[in-house]
Protein backbone atom coordinates (compact mmCIF):
# COMPACT_ATOMS: atom_id res chain seq x y z
CA UNK A 1 0.00 0.00 0.00
CA UNK A 2 1.31 3.86 -0.77
CA UNK A 3 0.84 5.34 2.55
CA UNK A 4 1.89 2.03 4.86
CA UNK A 5 5.12 3.88 5.34
CA UNK A 6 3.62 7.72 6.70
CA UNK A 7 0.78 5.94 8.69
CA UNK A 8 3.35 3.78 10.22
CA UNK A 9 5.67 7.20 11.12
CA UNK A 10 2.29 8.93 12.24
CA UNK A 11 2.00 5.51 14.81
CA UNK A 12 4.86 6.17 16.41
CA UNK A 13 3.49 9.31 18.10
CA UNK A 14 -0.65 8.75 17.66
CA UNK A 15 -3.08 5.97 16.85
CA UNK A 16 -5.66 6.80 14.20
CA UNK A 17 -8.67 4.66 13.74
CA UNK A 18 -9.29 3.00 10.08
CA UNK A 19 -11.65 6.25 9.72
CA UNK A 20 -9.36 8.63 10.60
CA UNK A 21 -6.59 6.70 8.36
CA UNK A 22 -8.78 7.29 5.23
CA UNK A 23 -9.86 10.96 5.90
CA UNK A 24 -5.80 11.67 6.50
CA UNK A 25 -4.54 9.87 3.24
CA UNK A 26 -7.79 11.56 0.99
CA UNK A 27 -5.81 14.49 2.22
CA UNK A 28 -2.54 13.05 0.61
CA UNK A 29 -1.02 13.80 -2.94
CA UNK A 30 1.57 11.51 -4.70
CA UNK A 31 4.21 13.29 -6.78
CA UNK A 32 7.17 11.38 -8.25
CA UNK A 33 10.72 13.71 -8.74
CA UNK A 34 13.33 12.76 -10.88
CA UNK A 35 16.90 13.71 -10.06
CA UNK A 36 17.77 17.02 -9.72
CA UNK A 37 14.02 18.36 -9.70
CA UNK A 38 13.61 21.27 -7.63
CA UNK A 39 10.57 20.32 -5.14
CA UNK A 40 11.05 23.95 -3.75
CA UNK A 41 12.92 27.29 -4.67
CA UNK A 42 14.42 29.94 -2.41
CA UNK A 43 12.32 32.56 -2.85
CA UNK A 44 8.90 30.53 -3.04
CA UNK A 45 5.91 30.20 -0.30
CA UNK A 46 6.49 26.66 0.79
CA UNK A 47 3.10 25.14 0.71
CA UNK A 48 3.28 21.81 1.20
CA UNK A 49 5.07 19.52 3.85
CA UNK A 50 6.68 15.94 1.68
CA UNK A 51 7.00 13.02 2.82
CA UNK A 52 9.74 11.07 1.60
CA UNK A 53 8.80 7.07 0.48
CA UNK A 54 11.28 6.30 -2.22
CA UNK A 55 14.94 8.11 -2.99
CA UNK A 56 15.99 11.31 -1.12
CA UNK A 57 15.67 14.86 -1.28
CA UNK A 58 17.90 17.76 0.17
CA UNK A 59 16.99 21.15 1.49
CA UNK A 60 19.78 23.56 1.08
CA UNK A 61 20.43 27.64 0.64
CA UNK A 62 22.96 29.99 -0.50
CA UNK A 63 25.17 32.58 1.42
CA UNK A 64 25.93 35.75 0.22
CA UNK A 65 29.30 35.06 -1.07
CA UNK A 66 27.23 32.40 -3.49
CA UNK A 67 28.79 28.94 -1.08
CA UNK A 68 25.72 26.08 -0.85
CA UNK A 69 25.05 24.88 2.74
CA UNK A 70 23.12 22.03 3.02
CA UNK A 71 20.60 21.97 5.48
CA UNK A 72 19.33 18.32 5.81
CA UNK A 73 18.67 15.45 3.97
CA UNK A 74 15.13 13.26 3.69
CA UNK A 75 15.47 9.55 3.19
CA UNK A 76 12.58 7.27 3.11
CA UNK A 77 10.17 7.91 6.16
CA UNK A 78 11.74 11.53 6.79
CA UNK A 79 9.55 14.70 6.35
CA UNK A 80 10.88 18.16 4.70
CA UNK A 81 9.65 21.36 4.23
CA UNK A 82 10.54 24.76 4.72
CA UNK A 83 9.61 25.61 8.25
CA UNK A 84 10.10 29.15 8.20
CA UNK A 85 8.03 29.58 5.04
CA UNK A 86 5.09 27.04 5.51
CA UNK A 87 4.08 28.05 9.09
CA UNK A 88 4.59 31.93 7.81
CA UNK A 89 3.25 31.61 4.59
CA UNK A 90 6.20 33.98 3.42
CA UNK A 91 8.85 33.40 0.94
CA UNK A 92 11.06 30.98 2.20
CA UNK A 93 15.75 30.77 2.09
CA UNK A 94 15.69 26.56 1.68
CA UNK A 95 15.40 25.45 -1.93
CA UNK A 96 14.18 21.58 -1.82
CA UNK A 97 15.90 19.42 -4.86
CA UNK A 98 15.00 15.25 -5.34
CA UNK A 99 18.99 13.30 -4.95
CA UNK A 100 17.46 10.41 -7.07
CA UNK A 101 14.50 9.60 -8.23
CA UNK A 102 12.23 10.03 -5.53
CA UNK A 103 8.62 9.57 -4.52
CA UNK A 104 6.98 11.62 -1.90
CA UNK A 105 3.49 12.26 -0.20
CA UNK A 106 2.34 15.96 -0.06
CA UNK A 107 0.53 17.22 2.58
CA UNK A 108 -0.81 20.81 1.96
CA UNK A 109 -0.88 23.51 4.58
CA UNK A 110 -4.34 24.03 3.85
CA UNK A 111 -4.89 20.06 4.53
CA UNK A 112 -2.78 20.09 7.50
CA UNK A 113 -5.44 23.09 9.09
CA UNK A 114 -8.22 21.29 7.54
CA UNK A 115 -7.75 17.72 9.29
CA UNK A 116 -6.68 19.35 12.53
CA UNK A 117 -10.27 19.99 12.91
CA UNK A 118 -11.18 16.57 11.37
CA UNK A 119 -8.94 14.79 13.45
CA UNK A 120 -7.59 16.85 16.47
CA UNK A 121 -4.97 14.41 17.24
CA UNK A 122 -2.90 14.93 14.17
CA UNK A 123 -2.69 18.80 15.58
CA UNK A 124 -0.19 16.84 18.28
CA UNK A 125 1.47 14.65 15.73
CA UNK A 126 2.77 18.05 14.23
CA UNK A 127 2.94 19.69 16.96
CA UNK A 128 5.55 16.65 18.04
CA UNK A 129 7.45 16.79 14.80
CA UNK A 130 7.86 20.39 15.14
CA UNK A 131 9.28 20.03 18.03
CA UNK A 132 11.89 17.50 17.30
CA UNK A 133 12.71 19.64 14.37
CA UNK A 134 13.54 22.71 16.42
CA UNK A 135 15.68 20.76 18.62
CA UNK A 136 17.44 18.99 15.99
CA UNK A 137 18.36 22.33 14.10
CA UNK A 138 19.14 24.09 17.62
CA UNK A 139 21.42 21.11 18.53
CA UNK A 140 23.24 21.44 14.83
CA UNK A 141 23.85 25.01 15.35
CA UNK A 142 25.61 24.62 18.48
CA UNK A 143 27.38 21.39 17.29
CA UNK A 144 28.70 23.53 14.19
CA UNK A 145 30.12 25.91 16.61
CA UNK A 146 31.82 23.52 19.06
CA UNK A 147 32.56 20.81 17.69
CA UNK A 148 35.20 19.90 15.24
CA UNK A 149 34.67 18.34 11.86
CA UNK A 150 35.67 15.05 12.55
CA UNK A 151 33.03 14.81 15.35
CA UNK A 152 30.51 16.70 13.24
CA UNK A 153 30.93 14.11 10.68
CA UNK A 154 30.27 10.84 13.34
CA UNK A 155 26.90 12.96 14.41
CA UNK A 156 25.70 12.59 10.57
CA UNK A 157 26.75 9.33 10.23
CA UNK A 158 24.38 8.66 13.10
CA UNK A 159 21.46 10.68 11.82
CA UNK A 160 21.75 9.46 8.42
CA UNK A 161 23.20 6.10 8.52
CA UNK A 162 21.47 4.73 5.14
CA UNK A 163 22.97 7.94 3.31
CA UNK A 164 26.55 7.74 3.86
CA UNK A 165 27.43 5.62 0.95
CA UNK A 166 24.97 7.15 -1.54
CA UNK A 167 25.59 10.99 -1.28
CA UNK A 168 27.59 12.45 -3.27
CA UNK A 169 30.86 13.74 -0.69
CA UNK A 170 30.65 17.92 -1.59
CA UNK A 171 26.88 17.13 -0.24
CA UNK A 172 28.19 15.85 3.18
CA UNK A 173 30.80 17.94 2.88
CA UNK A 174 28.42 20.83 3.03
CA UNK A 175 26.38 19.63 5.48
CA UNK A 176 29.12 19.32 8.07
CA UNK A 177 30.21 22.62 6.94
CA UNK A 178 33.76 21.75 4.87
CA UNK A 179 35.21 22.31 1.72
CA UNK A 180 34.99 18.63 -0.45
CA UNK A 181 38.81 18.77 -0.21
CA UNK A 182 38.87 19.18 3.04
CA UNK A 183 36.29 16.48 3.35
CA UNK A 184 38.42 13.73 1.13
CA UNK A 185 41.20 14.12 3.19
CA UNK A 186 39.55 13.78 6.50
CA UNK A 187 38.08 10.73 5.59
CA UNK A 188 41.26 9.10 4.00
CA UNK A 189 42.60 9.61 7.44
CA UNK A 190 39.58 8.58 9.42
CA UNK A 191 39.59 5.29 7.32
CA UNK A 192 43.61 5.18 7.13
CA UNK A 193 43.30 5.26 11.53
CA UNK A 194 40.44 2.11 11.34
Amino acid sequence: MPFDLILKNISKYIGLDEAEKKTFTNHLTTKTLNPKTIFLKSGEVCKYSAFVIKGCLRGYTYDKNGTEHVLDFAPPDWWIADMYSLITQKPGFITIEALEESEVLLLSKKAQEELYSQIPKLERFFRILTEKSLVANQQRLIDNMTLTAEERYNIFCNRYPTLINTLAKKHIASYIGVTPEFFSRMRAKSIRNN
